[in-house]
Order: C-alpha cells, then structure tokens, then sequence
C-alpha cells in the first residue's frame, strides 16, 4: 500500500502564507457565491502566495457534500490558476476521503490538506490505520499531502510517527502544526525529518508565528483577515530580516490575538463584511453570531492596523 517515491522532489516548495477562505452565507444560511468569488478576488489581492479551501475556519462541517462539490468547482475555477489553492479533504472514512481527493485534483488543486481520521472523542485510527488512510490518499491523487496536526482531532501525532509517515508516504511532505507548544514540536519535526519534511506550517491565525519562524516554519496558514499584513513579516523573515519582521508582527499581533481568543472564524466574516468583500458575516447554527462588543473591540483593533479586507469593497 505504500507508494513510492517517485514524487521526492517533484513537487516545487510551497512557503509563504495560505490563508484559509472562509465560506460566506445568506442571512438565511444559504451560500452565496458571489461573496464567494469576491472573497477569492480579496485573498489573491491580499498578494496572498496561495488559499486554503474548505478548512475549518470554512466551517467545512457544516457544509452537505453537493455544498463542497459545488464550493469546490467555483473556487478552482474562479482562481483559476492566480495563486496555488489547497483544498481540505479531511474525513474518517477512507474511502470518502480518497474520493474527495480525486475531485480536488481533478478540479486543479495544487495540494490536499487533512487531518488524521478521526470521529468523536473516542474513535481513533491507530498508527498503521492512519499510515494506510495517507498512502491511499496518496494513490488517489499524484499530489503533495499536508498533515493538518490540530487539537480539534484529539489524535496525538509524535514526531517519530510524522516523520515516519513522510518517509513511508512520500507525497506527505507538508505539515501543518497548531498544537500547543507548536515552535518545539516543528523544531524537532525538522531535526529528525531532515530533507523529507518539505514545508513546515503554522496555523491557528499564526498567533505563534514568530516562534515558529524561528524554529524553522517557511510557511503559516492564517485566516483572511489579514493575510496581506502577515505577508510582508514572513518574506522579510525568510529574506534575513528578523527585526523587520518582529516589529511588523508586534503591530499586528493585538489583532491576532483578540481574533484567535474571542471570535475564531466569526472575525474574518466580520472585517469582511465591513469592508464590503461580503454581504452578510452570518455563520450557520449552532454557531452564533459575534456579541457586538466583541464585534466592536474587533473592528476596533482592525481600523489600527488598516487590513485591506475592511476597505476592499469600499
């Protein structure tokens, strides 16, 4: 079941920021698609170096498959090659998940995104469960793999067991890392891994992007809030800049942190709506909507720093 490695090196290095799309609906819960492709058109504006699709923070569990289908087709085919886009296949099922692939690659995906499978709180894959999900991944679709290693899983992914599954599964030569602790656990990913860890990421709003940077991530997966600001601090780090890049993050990480702590996926929305990039910032039950405090201290934070998703319609 194991595929060979006959991708090592194929695939060009992905690094830089990816911000996550979010999904926009009606205040009836509906998708629009219009927002949808205007959001598209902002990101690749933001001077993004790529766009995650149906992650999390695209509130991807609440979306039926026709939805993904749909969602799927629209944004490959609107980016339409402006910037790479990775799309998020993650599902317990196998099976779905190789399916899922293949839809991906067939619409243009330059990079499948999942996490280990996963269902409730209990049921897990063990090890060789999880190695044998990526590798048929990995048969079903000729692309690079990024192991999304998130809290929200409950799966505890060693570094001894990531890095033997980018050795044994060679398409798997991205991860994305947002655990607790997320600078140590990469540091180490990238010590014992050596040439077969490709692309170490970041995640969760790059709220530890500065540690992270400096322990060896070339690339973060924030949200689209503003992504046109985190640009700038992970090019000049990347380029020798640190100072640069610690000032311009120290400016930026107020806004970070509020989004990350009191609003996850909800910011993003919010800012965009302001902004004119969407017309409804509604999110589907059982979330709910921002308190308008908690809207306000947003926007607040967001008018200091000026991201260009709160003036991009206006």
């Amino acid at each position: 079941m194991m595929q060979s490695r006959k991708q090592a090196g194929r695939d060009a290095a992905f690094s830089g920021v990816y911000p996550i799309a979010p999904t926009p609906f009606r205040d009836d819960g509906e998708l629009d698609l219009d927002s949808q492709r205007r959001v598209l058109d902002c990101m690749v504006d933001q001077g993004v170096d790529g766009i995650c699709i149906l992650a999390n923070y695209s509130e991807q569990f609440l979306l039926s498959d026709a939805e993904r289908d749909a969602l799927l087709e629209l944004c490959l085919s609107h980016v339409a090659g402006r910037v790479p886009v990775i799309v998020t296949i993650s599902h317990f099922s196998t099976r779905i998940a190789a399916h899922r692939a293949q839809r991906a690659a067939k619409a243009g995906a330059a990079m499948l995104m999942l996490m280990p499978p996963y269902h409730g709180t209990n049921l897990r894959a063990d090890d060789e469960g999880v190695v044998e999900h990526y590798a048929r991944i990995a048969e079903a679709a000729d692309l690079p793999l990024m192991v999304q290693d998130a809290p929200l899983s409950g799966v505890v992914l060693s570094v001894p067991f990531l890095v033997r599954l980018a050795r044994e599964v060679p398409s798997v030569r991205y991860f994305k890392v947002e655990v607790p602790n997320a600078a140590a656990k990469l540091r180490a990913l990238i010590e014992a891994g050596g040439d077969a860890i490709a692309g170490p990421f970041d995640g969760e709003e790059s709220i530890t992007l500065m540690p992270d940077l400096d322990a060896g991530a070339t690339g973060t997966m924030p949200s689209a809030l503003l992504a046109d600001l985190i640009g700038p601090i992970v090019r000049d780090y990347l380029a020798g800049r640190r100072d640069d890049a610690a000032r311009a993050y120290a400016r930026v990480l107020p806004l970070i942190n509020y989004e990350n702590r009191q609003c996850g996926l909800r910011a993003t929305k919010t800012v965009m709506k302001e902004g004119g990039v969407i017309a409804s910032d509604a999110v589907r039950h059982p979330l709910a909507p921002l308190h308008p405090q908690t809207r306000a201290g947003l926007l607040e934070l967001a008018r200091e720093v000026a991201p260009l998703a709160l003036r991009w319609g206006r």
